[in-house]
């Protein structure tokens, strides 16, 4: 078998395109910043190269596909409004570089606070045991929330689930290229389904569900409403019809004292809050906030 030449490009002719790109994202208000995470992604050259331009004169820069693959990517970022995450094929989250594709919602920066506040609640004397056991990835997506689990929970069994087949797959292979195929597991099928052999076992069940209200989601950004999977974005009429199952359901499966973590709208918590007391199930309710202030997610405890 013949080993594949690497693509190669000089540095005079990347020079001259990221110049073209550059402008071209200037003339659609794209900021220019994407031109050099997309070339970091695909070239490998690094920060300091880019910014003092001294790949100009390199001969050879290895390149991870055609520049005129490249190219037609670039012409779809500024006409189709396409991702550039889904340009360059990943997306850095927390410490990992994640697989991407339209088949997986973007992992957002604050969604990273989910795992921080599952660590958070395994953590006091009455709480170590939650470190262990058996934890829910529901919606797993790209993976992006089961793989953080699994790198701060490296005692706990992840088990992700996720409709989309399709999804799963990147999953998989993110967890593949990461070393924790190991520690998680993967199914297909809705929410909790899947997992009923392992009723009331669960220390923790954590989730980015659907809750965009249905008629607000054609006005999202176009990059998230003509790329980004709609089956992961929409929560039903007030967006909240996921959060009510989960909530619903969740108290079956988790132990006494699991905890039960989501990601929400904003504007969204004093309701969700609501519909956790009135089931009857939880204690301990809390709603945090993300960096930029916003009430953006919700803990809470199984009663004993």
């Amino acid at each position: 078998m013949v080993d594949k030449q690497p693509l190669v490009v000089s540095g005079l002719q990347l020079w001259q395109w990221r110049n073209q790109a550059i402008a071209s994202a200037k003339t659609s208000d794209i900021s220019p910043t994407e031109v050099d995470w997309l070339l970091l992604e695909v070239t490998g050259l690094d920060r300091l190269a880019l910014r003092l331009e001294s790949f100009k004169d390199w001969p050879q820069i290895q390149i991870g596909m055609p520049l005129e693959d490249l190219d037609l990517l670039w012409q779809r970022r500024l006409d189709e409004h396409l991702p550039v995450q889904y340009i360059a094929g990943v997306t850095p989250w927390r410490q990992f570089k994640i697989a991407v594709s339209n088949a997986v919602l973007i992992p957002r920066p604050e969604t990273e606070y989910l795992i921080d506040l599952a660590v958070a609640a395994t953590e006091g004397e009455a709480a170590l045991a939650l470190q262990s056991g058996h934890w829910a990835d529901l919606g797993t997506g790209s993976g992006a929330i089961a793989l953080g689990l699994a790198a701060a929970l490296p005692n706990a069994t992840i088990h992700a689930v996720d409709y989309s087949s399709e999804a799963l797959a990147i999953a998989q292979i993110n967890a593949r290229n990461l070393g924790l195929d190991n520690q998680i597991q993967f199914y297909q099928g809705s929410w909790w389904e899947p997992l009923a052999s392992l009723k009331g076992q669960f220390s923790g069940m954590v989730s980015n569900p659907p809750y965009i209200p249905t008629n607000t989601v054609a006005t999202l950004q176009p990059e998230v409403v003509k790329h980004e999977p709609h089956l992961a974005l929409d929560g039903g009429t007030d967006g909240l019809d996921c959060i009510r199952q989960l909530i619903e359901i969740s108290p079956r499966y988790l132990r006494p004292g699991g905890v039960w973590l989501i990601e929400m709208m904003a504007g969204q918590a004093d309701a969700v809050k609501a519909l956790l007391q009135q089931q009857g199930s939880y204690y301990n309710i809390q709603i945090h906030a993300d960096l930029a202030g916003i009430e953006r997610f919700a803990v809470a405890y199984v009663k004993c």
